[in-house]
Order: structure tokens, then C-alpha cells, then sequence
């Protein structure tokens, strides 16, 4: 370890990301064999009319390298006000990083954010006179001292360019470690998998798939009656498939986020009306914003075989329980990440996987 900051570093779990960041603190303490945690206590008071604020022991965070870990999409967390439960929100969820950040401003030798599913960040880009809410927060953050922001799989990585070069957006990916598990836990023949984008838009993160096994990509177009709008987008009237004949294909499904899932199930029933022998769907995050019917229905009607997302942010016990459901533990890697840019030593194992993928392709081919 070559940084001045190996012997000070200090980890600020929020309590929305209470379970991964412990698992954070053991992984990190294991690999520089230290028994004394990492984890900085903090709380988070709240007052009777609706305000909060954040205290941290001064003594705890001076002339230290603060890493604070917040999964601003965890919807499970509620506090009460004036008779009513309310659950947290991710822009509750993001002044609560800003409180933190401004109870440490001062004392803290370098402050860093770890928000893996990054804040507001399919707001990205302007179309209308509308808010630009994920450069706005990026800008607000580096505004207050924070010198680096790591996340994963951000929805448009020219995202960073809203930042000046004094504060760092490191983006890392989960895609090798999800097809890790493909690989190992599922029964498919690489020669015939074929990999889909269910749109235009996921094209990029498809290639990246198909060439990790050598597979040929597919692509749907989602064509959309632009003259209707309904809940700010206007519907999609039909999956056109662009690629090659997927009969008796294993297909995998690749996106960075599953929103409410219509779209990857409707992607899903069209490959296996084309033939699909296999359907597995892959994505970094799983918001699954109206529930799990659709996809408890989908898996019923065998529409696909099985969905692989990650514990970057938060899945309810009951769906991670489902017999459909693969959750993929990246607490390891993002402790890895973290001790790296600490320590600083090398990040080329977290920034490419090939190899790996490679090594364990040609394992089950030779099977």
C-alpha cells in the first residue's frame, strides 16, 4: 500500500445500505488483516416538524479518507411525521448524503460517495425545458468537497462530464461478475447463445455481452405512438426483432435497469414466440417499481427461465426468494474498489474481467 491514506481510512454507512456496507467493512478488514472496523458511527436525527440532520464524532473522521456508502433507491426505510408513515424517497435519501457530507466538511481529509445505482441518473439529459437533476446533484456534491463519486453501471456514463476535473465519477460495471454466475450456475451451450438489447439504448451493454462470450447479438426496436403520452412516455405499440433466428436459442436479456419489467417481459414472450429454448434476463439494478406479479405471471407462462441482477441496491427478502430470482453479491467488488482507490493500488481486476470469463467459457465447453 503506497497511499498516505492505508492507515485512515473511514467508512459512513448510511442506514439504507446498513447490511451491504458491513459486509464492505469485513472484506476490506480481511484483506489488510485488521480486526478494528472501519465503519464510522453516525446517526440521523429527526426533528418533529419533518427536518433532520446528521452527527459524527469529530474525533473519528479528522485528516481521514471517508468513503460515505447511500443506496438512495432502498424504498423500504420509513420515518414518521404528524401521525403518517412515510417511506423515504431517493431525493430524501440524497440531502441525507449532503447532511452527512457537511458534518464531516472540514475535519475529513478527503471525502468520497459511494451511490452504486447513481442519484436521478435517467434524468441525465434535457429533451424539454426540464430539469437536469443528475448533473445538478453532481455539480452540488462536488460543491461541497467531495473529490470522488463511485458508482456502477451508470445509466449515461457522458454523465461525467458535468463535473469539473477536481472531483472523479469512477464507473464500474457488474456485468462480468453476473455472467460469472450465468456460466457457473446455468445449463446452456455458449455456440448457441445468442444476446439481446431490448432496445437501442442497451445496444452498447449487449455487444459487451455477446463478445465476453463470443455469441452473436440481436436487438428489438421499440416502436412507440408518438402521439399519445401516458405517464410521460408515450407507449410502445411493438417489439420489432432485429438478428438472427432464435430457434432453439439460449437468449440472454441485458439492460441496466428493470424499471417496472413490462418492457424485458414483452422482449422475453417475443423470443420465446421466435423459438427461444432459454430465456435469462440480466440487469444491474432491479427496482421492479410495480411489484413482482408480472414477473411471478411471466415465470408461470415460461416466458424466462431466470432473472440475474445484483444487491447494489435494495430487493425485497420475498423476490430474492423467488425461484426466478438470482441476486449476485457485489459487496466484494465494491470492497475491492474501495480498498484500491484507498491504498492506492491497482483497479485493473475491477475494470476488466475477460479473462476470467474467458477461462470459465471454455471450462463448460470442455464439459
Amino acid at each position: 500500500m503506497s497511499s498516505r491514506y492505508k492507515d485512515a481510512l473511514g467508512l459512513i454507512v448510511m442506514e439504507n445500505f446498513k447490511d451491504f456496507g458491513n459486509k464492505i467493512d469485513k472484506k476490506i478488514r480481511e484483506e489488510r488483516k485488521l480486526n478494528t472496523s472501519f465503519i464510522i458511527p453516525s446517526k440521523l436525527e429527526k426533528f418533529d416538524d419533518g427536518t433532520k440532520k446528521v452527527v459524527v464524532d469529530e474525533d473519528l473522521i479528522k485528516d481521514r479518507d471517508i468513503y460515505i456508502l447511500s443506496d438512495v433507491y432502498n424504498y423500504s426505510m420509513t420515518y414518521p411525521i404528524r401521525g403518517f408513515e412515510n417511506h423515504y424517497d431517493p431525493d430524501s435519501h440524497y440531502q441525507d448524503i449532503k447532511r452527512c457530507i457537511s458534518a464531516i466538511a472540514g475535519e475529513a481529509d478527503r471525502i468520497n460517495v459511494v451511490a452504486p445505482l447513481l442519484y436521478a441518473s435517467r434524468q441525465h439529459r434535457r429533451k424539454l425545458q426540464e430539469s437536469l437533476d443528475c448533473s445538478l446533484a453532481l455539480q452540488e456534491l462536488q460543491n461541497l468537497g467531495v473529490k470522488r463519486i463511485i458508482t456502477f453501471d451508470v445509466h449515461d456514463p457522458n454523465i461525467e462530464n458535468a463535473l469539473y476535473p477536481t472531483c472523479s465519477l469512477d464507473n464500474f460495471y457488474p456485468t462480468h461478475p453476473i455472467l460469472e454466475e450465468i456460466i457457473k450456475n446455468e445449463d446452456f451451450d455458449p455456440k448457441d447463445l445468442i444476446v439481446i438489447g431490448p432496445d437501442m439504448g442497451a445496444a452498447d451493454r449487449a455487444k459487451y455481452s455477446a463478445n465476453m462470450f463470443g455469441a452473436d447479438l440481436g436487438l428489438f426496436h421499440k416502436r412507440r405512438d408518438y402521439s399519445i403520452v401516458v405517464n410521460g412516455q408515450s407507449p410502445v405499440v411493438e417489439h420489432v426483432y432485429l438478428g438472427k433466428d432464435l430457434k432453439d436459442k439460449t437468449v440472454i436479456i441485458s439492460d441496466d435497469i428493470i424499471s417496472s419489467g413490462g418492457s424485458m417481459i414483452d422482449v422475453a414472450k417475443d423470443a420465446k414466440e421466435n423459438g427461444a429454448k432459454r430465456v435469462y434476463m440480466l440487469s444491474s439494478f432491479a427496482l421492479m417499481t410495480k411489484g413482482t406479479k408480472v414477473f411471478n405471471d411471466a415465470y408461470k407462462d415460461g416466458l424466462f427461465d431466470k432473472l440475474y441482477s445484483t444487491n447494489l441496491t435494495y430487493v425485497d427478502e420475498e423476490t430474492v426468494k423467488m425461484p426466478w430470482y438470482k441476486e449476485v453479491d457485489l459487496s466484494d467488488r465494491c470492497a475491492g474498489i474501495i480498498n484500491a482507490f484507498s491504498s492506492g493500488t491497482s483497479l485493473k481486476e475491477y475494470k476488466n474481467g475477460k479473462d476470467k470469463i474467458l477461462q470459465l467459457i471454455k471450462q463448460k465447453q470442455s464439459m
